[in-house]
């Protein structure tokens, strides 16, 4: 091992961050640096030693720091290979360094303790302390020496198979092993297996008894859906499951699949597929129809223990879903969500948060809140999903029982993960598997993380061993994902001619699930051999080899014929995959072990899959009476700011800013709304190609915590707020609607059991049939109770009956959808639906939890046929473009519903309350579902005629209009009764972001963005420009039909690539999909193009610096160093490169000619991924891309984390002044700005694109190709036409070509 050390891992305020955690135990100074540990083969000559030099020389330049004191090394957890790691290496390997085997990271501690300073000796405790801060125990190791680090390159051999001696010593041997194994097998399961084993006269393997139980745990077989029932004595005729699929049995028009695969199906539009054709790479339009997938998961216990890592895999296994779909699928946009308990924020203490403790071996609410959205946002991010839909709900509340009391909330949280995708007809059914067939694991390689995650997930927390949790925590690899979704993606392409005959995901269970089910589906079984499945890890035993979880992996089947095809795909997009065996016509898996030369696995599959005994639940009601609440003496003001600053109500800003909401180019309404960007949306929208107005829509719904007064109501409530959040998009009605329905609950808890069953009957046998929707897909996690002993006291905090409901339509136009921001066009009025008509129920509402209670009776959806008549009544009004502005009614009632309509549109509001009830409180807080509405003058006619055809008009009123005060003014008969000013309400509304960003981010630029909501002179995006954009200067050269060759170049990890294709397609360009192995391989070369997009993403997931990996890797390997030497020299040649292409290219400034003064980028000052709407302006350039266009003012998206310039002269204006930089970041006022967050990265003068010398090659950090057509933009202006002023950019290259 050699090591190499690297710059500074933190920067000061994450040093100062640090010190402050740690100083308690005496620490006085901290630094930390890379440390870069190398395992090799032989020694590096001098030549390779520089390379490897230049190649860890990476990242912004921080100041150096050496500090005497205690030196501890943080590494990656011995017996694991970080992602990092194998990225790491494969670059080392393309340039040319094969004397190394393996690259590792790690972080080097120095730590001076006060007591160093008066003694040579330090006491072991505050150390140990130390230690435990500065590491995760689940992903990571701590070592004293530098030497000690050596562990993680050791080899060691294969541990042997073992097996449970039934024959001999029956179920008790069983028994034992159930608890040593963490197998999670109940009693009846144990006799069903030692009968099946003494059936077979042998003893069932270790491997075998881990594959049962993970194939037939709670989480994978969903016991509890399908268990008999008995209620209060009376046995019930429908499972719950049964009960689901009611909904199908009543209505499956339209819908494609359900219930029997990864994901659900329905018919979407008719579209022009966009993609690379399979043998000449050229991209084209394939006319055919994309019908819409979708699904959402749940992963609650591993971000409970590791919620960065338990959030990241939980993302990327609802990404898996979606990809295995039928023979494959597009995954195209996300959503997310969370429930905790309380954050307990430091510096906002609230009134109803009561710390009550927690276990040891899971984190806080608020470290779930700090890192979990982080690790979820990463892996979309990084794998190139955006996400635009989600909730957050905090709840945790001490309420009576028949017992005395108990704390409900969500020490066990809700982490959701779902979203919607396209997937081909012909691809939605998988097909039969015949025998010789070849069994494929495709992705990457097993590590021993993740073991029994499927029985983990089942059990309560708490209950299972501290070891058992910390073994099934996995970890991710985005970029391997991508790797694996760019090979399906290539089949997807082929159409009829799909290499691919049935395709699984790996999730719970790893492979030991996956691949059983791949061949059970279609009734074969297989002969595969362990050894072959690609390994980081030969010291594993066959157990841990055959049921870990490691991530990013599929398994499938390939016929002989199509094999070749399929392995070259997969080695041009560097994934790895092993052919493991065959599929055979008898139903019995054998896996054979050429180590140990016998069989780990050799199980008929009817015994591993068929009907071990079903359960039956006896259950009975429990029933307590709440407290009433009384809303009579509280102050209104009062009320207002804590509802505000509730979670569930507050700006939702620091989760939504984190996660690239445009990649991909098909979003077309996010989360925030408005020319002040505020996250109001009530739903998200995708557009179907890059051509048409049609889409697909996405909401969510849950009103979890009245689960605890009345659970069937709070199913009905989710599913209308799902609907009315749905309704701002244009469905047409409801037929075409479907919904995901996630249960959480604590099974076996007083009373819930049976809550669950009431719900479930609600929702599958009465709602939904009467609204005609079905649930086609769902999830539940049955095990939703916390437990621990706190000084000798049994605690336990059991999370509410919960279920998320996530709504999915196909949208007939795009361009019709609303949102909730006001208007200031005093020619208007509000109106509000009140479906609750009047009842005004405040049951489990925010402001009464915000007060410590609960109260009796809660909201209802009382009337299904009214709610269908809103419903439909709000897409007439859609249609016929009625609406200025929608937004429903949810938590925190019609005062946050007001709030944030006024905030989005940074306009005064004065409310009449007459109407709507003799409480004004009631009315105002109440959470009835609802919606309010902006309509012009002179359509109130027009409203009426609609109102009154649906008779509606016993709901509707005329509740206000807007004022010029900048305030909201409620009144009752015309009395004020709270007036406050939107700036004030506003940064009330903001302070949680602003609190928990203070404590994960920079502290300077949050309080910058704070700060901003002081500035309401103007919006913060606008539009001034010098052309017109319906400007249509290539239409000659379109159609000459001559179109050059543009060279559309991504690396592994590169997601931005489609998007980049069809702007040039647009323009008139041949664009061809390059991947940078096709160029090493000598398959491609650069010659053959005019035009070359360098495109964003994660090249090599940034491991050596933010597009460094990727230009080194052209630096260090001698052909593509040529190649690319050669086409920038050229006179006719030109380029652009976006985002990580604008970092690879600027790394690679010393082969293009004039771009010496190119920028290096690194990491954003707020340390944080940004994903922002920001104003730009162009400069005055040389740049070909950007002629014509000189002084215009517009908006762009940005989606970046390494976007801060370091400027190799002082003197950032001088490129300015040479012409160098072409395009900076304004603010408002239009002055350049380094202030966050109008400058995302905080680069020198805004400055964030720049051009060479002569204007061939053009470099920026924003996304002009993402927002290439105006529904593509989050935010428009009325001026624009279809195409947006980006689309400029691509014709000027086109213009420039001749």
């Amino acid at each position: 091992m050699i090591t190499i050390k690297g710059s500074p891992a933190l920067s000061d305020f994450r040093i100062q961050k640090l010190l402050s955690t740690i100083k308690p135990y005496g620490v006085t100074q901290i630094s930390s640096h890379y440390i870069h540990l190398i395992e090799i083969q032989d020694e590096l000559d001098e030549g390779e030693l520089s390379i490897v030099n230049n190649l860890l020389e990476y990242g912004p330049k921080l100041q150096d720091r050496e500090l005497d004191g205690e030196t501890l090394y943080v590494v990656p957890r011995v017996g694991t290979i970080s992602p990092w790691s194998t990225k790491a290496t494969d670059i080392a390997h393309i340039c040319g360094l094969q004397n190394i085997i393996r690259i590792e990271r790690g972080i080097e501690y120095q730590i001076q303790f006060e007591s160093q300073l008066f003694s040579e000796t330090l006491s072991s405790v505050p150390l140990t302390e130390v230690k435990a801060l500065l590491h995760d125990k689940m992903v990571e190791q701590i070592f004293n020496t530098e030497d000690e680090c050596n562990t993680l390159f050791q080899h060691h051999q294969p541990k042997p198979l073992t097996t449970v001696d039934v024959l001999q010593g029956g179920k008790s041997e069983l028994t034992t092993a159930n608890t040593d194994l963490g197998l999670a097998l109940s009693d009846d399961e144990i006799d069903y297996l030692v009968e099946s084993y003494t059936g077979l006269n042998r003893n069932p393997t270790d491997v075998e008894l881990m594959m049962f139980a993970q194939a037939n745990s709670e989480h994978c077989r969903h016991k509890i859906f399908n268990a008999d029932w008995t209620i209060d004595g009376v046995d019930k005729d429908e499972s719950l499951f049964g009960m689901i699929k009611n909904t199908y049995k009543m209505h499956s028009e339209g819908i494609l699949s359900a219930y029997h695969d990864n994901s659900a199906v329905i018919e979407g539009f008719p579209a022009n597929k966009f993609s690379p054709d399979g043998t000449s790479g050229i991209y084209h339009d394939d006319a055919t129809r994309l019908d819409i997938l979708m699904k959402v998961e749940t992963h609650n216990h591993p971000t409970a223990i590791s919620p960065f890592p338990g959030a990241a895999t939980g993302s990327g296994g609802e990404i898996r879903d979606e990809g295995a779909t039928g023979r494959g699928s597009k995954p195209k946009a996300g959503l997310g969500g969370f429930s905790v308990s309380n954050l307990n924020l430091p510096e906002l203490p609230q009134p109803w948060e009561k710390p009550y403790g927690k276990p040891e071996r899971i984190v806080s609410p608020l470290d779930i809140m700090l890192d979990g959205p982080l690790g979820a946002a990463a892996f979309n991010n990084e794998f190139g999903r955006p996400n635009i839909c989600g909730y957050f709900r905090t709840y945790e509340q001490t309420i009576k029982t028949a017992e005395g009391s108990e704390v409900r909330g969500y020490h066990k949280p809700i982490m959701l993960a779902g979203g919607v995708g396209s997937i081909r007809p012909e691809h939605i059914d998988k097909l039969d598997i015949p025998a010789g067939s070849n069994i494929i694991v495709l992705g990457g390689p097993a590590m021993l993380i993740g073991l029994g995650g499927g029985a983990a997930s089942s059990m309560t927390s708490g209950s299972s061993s501290e070891n058992l949790d910390f073994a099934s925590v996995q970890r991710g690899n985005p970029e391997m994902e991508r790797r694996v979704q760019e090979v399906i993606d290539r089949c997807f392409a082929q159409s009829d001619n799909n290499p691919i005959i049935s395709l699984h995901d790996v999730g719970a269970g790893g492979l030991s699930n996956a691949l059983p089910e791949l061949v059970n589906d279609c009734g074969m079984g297989a002969q595969l051999e362990l050894r072959k499945i690609p390994n980081d890890e030969p010291g594993m035993s066959p157990r841990e080899i055959w049921c870990n979880e490691s991530q990013e992996r599929y398994v499938l089947a390939v016929s002989d014929e199509r094999l070749d095809d399929f392995i070259q795909l997969c080695e041009r997009e560097r994934c790895p995959y092993a052919v493991l065996g065959k599929a055979t016509d008898e139903q019995q898996l054998v896996v054979s072990d050429e180590v140990f030369e016998n069989n780990p696995v050799d199980m008929p599959l009817d015994i591993l899959l068929g009907k071990p005994p079903k359960m039956h639940r006896d259950v009975k009601h429990e029933e307590t009476i709440q407290d009433t609440f009384d809303t009579s003496d509280i102050n209104i003001k009062d009320a207002v700011h804590r509802v505000l600053q509730a979670p569930v109500v507050a700006d939702k800003t620091f989760l939504i800013t984190i996660g690239d909401r445009s990649v991909g180019g098909l979003v077309s309404r996010d989360q925030m709304v408005g020319p002040w960007q505020v996250p109001v949306a009530d739903v998200a929208v995708t557009l179907t190609d890059f051509d048409c107005f049609t889409g697909e829509g996405m909401s969510v719904g849950e009103r979890t915590p009245l689960a605890l007064l009345d659970a069937p109501a709070s199913g009905r409530m989710a599913i209308g707020e799902a609907l009315t959040n749905l309704a701002a998009s244009y469905t047409k009605d409801l037929s075409r609607v479907v919904l995901s329905a996630n249960w959480m609950a604590a099974a076996g808890h007083q009373g819930e059991d049976a809550r669950l069953f009431d719900t479930v009957k609600t929702v599958g046998m009465e709602i939904c049939p009467q609204l005609g929707i079905t649930i086609p897909v769902g999830k539940d996690s049955l095990s939703m109770k916390t437990v621990w002993r706190d000084d000798d006291k049994n605690k336990s905090v059991t999370g509410p009956l919960s279920l998320i409901i996530s709504a999915f339509a196909p949208v007939y136009d795009v361009r019709k959808s609303v949102t909730a921001e006001i208007s200031p066009e005093k020619e208007s009025g509000l109106f509000m639906f009140d479906l609750g008509q009047g009842k005004n129920r405040m049951g489990a509402s925010v402001l009464a939890q915000v007060y410590s209670q609960i109260g009796q009776h809660g909201p209802d959806l009382d009337d299904v046929e009214l709610f269908k008549k809103f419903y439909s009544a709000i897409q007439e009004m859609l249609d016929e473009n009625y609406l200025m502005a929608y937004h429903d009614r949810s938590d925190g009632g019609l005062l946050a519903t007001l709030c944030e309509m006024a905030f989005a549109g940074r306009t005064g509001l004065t409310i009449e309350m007459s109407k709507l009830g003799d409480q004004v409180t009631d009315a105002l807080f109440t959470e009835e579902l609802g919606a309010v509405i902006q309509v012009r003058r002179d359509n109130f006619n027009n409203i009426k005629q609609v109102i009154d055809k649906y008779e509606l008009s016993s709901c509707f009123y005329q509740i206000g209009q807007v004022n010029e005060s900048e305030e909201l003014i409620i009144q009752k008969d015309k009395m004020k009764v709270f007036s406050e000013s939107l700036t004030s309400l506003r940064r009330s509304w903001s302070l949680t972001t602003y609190h928990m960003q203070n404590l994960r981010d920079n502290p300077e630029c949050v309080k910058q963005e704070y700060d901003s909501i002081l500035d309401n002179e103007k919006p913060s995006l606008f539009s001034e420009l010098t052309y017109p954009t319906d400007e249509e200067q290539t239409a000659p050269y379109i159609n000459t039909g001559v179109k050059p060759r543009m060279a559309i170049l991504r690396e592994q990890g590169v997601n931005g690539q489609v998007e980049m294709a069809a702007a040039f397609t647009k323009a008139g360009f041949e664009t061809v999909d390059v991947h940078m192995s096709d160029l090493l391989s000598g398959k491609m070369d650069l010659e053959s193009f005019r035009g070359l997009a360098a495109c964003g993403g994660f090249s090599y997931g940034d491991v050596l610096g933010a597009g460094e990996g990727w230009a080194k890797s052209i630096l260090y390997n001698s052909r593509s160093f040529d190649m690319f030497s050669a086409f920038f020299e050229r006179s006719d040649s030109f380029g652009l490169g976006v985002c990580n292409g604008c970092q690879m290219m600027s790394n690679l400034h010393s082969i293009i000619p004039g771009a010496d003064n190119w920028p290096h980028f690194v990491r954003n000052k707020s340390e944080q991924y940004e994903a922002r709407v920001s104003m730009v302006e162009i400069l005055q350039s040389d740049s070909l891309f950007l002629q014509g266009m000189q002084g215009s003012k517009m908006p762009i998206v940005v989606a970046h984390g390494e976007g801060q310039t370091e400027f190799r002269s002082e003197n950032a204006a001088e490129l300015t002044d040479d012409k160098t930089a072409c395009v900076r970041f304004i603010d408002r006022n239009s002055i350049a700005t380094e202030t966050y967050p109008a400058n995302p990265n905080g680069s020198a003068q805004g400055l964030t694109g720049f051009t060479n010398n002569d204007g061939r090659f053009t470099i920026m950090m924003p996304h002009p190709e993402r927002v290439f057509r105006s529904v593509q933009n989050s935010w428009q202006s009325t001026e624009w036409g279809e195409d947006s002023p980006w689309m400029k950019m691509f014709r000027n290259a086109r213009g420039w070509v001749d």
